[in-house]
């Protein structure tokens, strides 16, 4: 992949929920937005399927993903590392 188009991918942080499935991860990504009214600090979570060809992932490790192409119908991420186990 060229430089500028990893500048345009999404990435993302977040622990692994499950790894019951070959070949994908299911990340759990929390984000603190403000609520559009309240303006409190409010927690979002969002899971995300993830490509992680080597099996190396385990549920509760924090993990970095980033934004691919469609691999299947619901995952459209790969794991880039593992941060912590």
């Amino acid at each position: 992949m060229s430089e500028e188009s990893k500048k345009n991918q999404k990435v993302r942080v977040g622990l692994v929920t499950s790894t019951s499935m070959d070949k994908t991860v299911v990340v759990e990504y929390v984000a603190r937005v403000p609520h559009p009214k309240f303006k409190k600090i409010v927690k979002r979570s969002k899971k995300f399927y993830a490509h992680d060809e080597k099996g190396e992932a385990a549920v509760g490790d924090k993990v970095r993903i980033r934004e691919t192409r469609p691999i299947s119908k619901l995952k459209c991420w790969e794991l880039v590392e593992v941060l912590s186990h």
